[in-house]
């Protein structure tokens, strides 16, 4: 595991999206659920030691989604308390979902993919549009930022520590 100096973990992680045929923008954002914390979240972890930020993003997404990735915008960074009162920095990457498949772990045992804005899609998918330029970026922000109805009562937007709003990225442990 990394740590900063001063002993703040170090974390990386990706908000994924992928071109859908439905949805906002035409775009759909991953949640992997942590049956650990029983909790949604972007994937994200732990840094290994002398790993950059970027890489470890790159690596946790492919351990916990069974997804390769491409990166693009870097995203805001989170920082926040973990379960254990340690002081923790998360740095996140918007990243479009490649080639791959998710298998339920311990870590990671079930995968959603959500319209950005939680409209679920509707019963006949329309043909696929091209996704604008930036579209991805702002779509994955405004989950972040703001969920809508539609989301499953299960994935709630928190800040880092349950209860306690410090970030925009994390997703709320539902045990509140």
């Amino acid at each position: 595991m990394s740590t900063a100096p001063d002993g703040t973990v170090l974390a990386a992680g990706c908000v994924l999206w992928r071109r859908s045929p439905w949805g906002d923008d035409g775009t759909e954002v991953c949640l992997v659920h942590r049956p650990k914390y029983d909790d949604w979240s972007h994937p994200k972890g732990k840094l290994k030691r002398g790993e950059a930020a970027l890489a470890g993003a790159l690596r946790e997404v492919l351990e916990e989604t069974g997804y390769r990735c491409t990166p693009g915008a870097a995203l805001p960074t989170v920082q926040y308390t973990d379960h254990l009162g340690r002081p923790k920095r998360v740095e996140y990457w918007a990243a479009e979902a490649g080639e791959g498949r998710f298998t339920a772990n311990s870590e990671v045992d079930r995968l959603l993919w959500l319209a950005p804005c939680g409209r679920p899609p509707p019963p006949h998918p329309a043909p696929r549009p091209p996704a604008a330029p930036g579209a991805a970026r702002r779509a994955a922000l405004r989950l972040m930022l703001r969920p809508e109805p539609g989301i499953p009562p299960e994935a709630r937007l928190k800040g880092g520590a349950p209860g306690r709003r410090t970030g925009s990225v994390c997703l709320l442990n539902t045990n509140r």
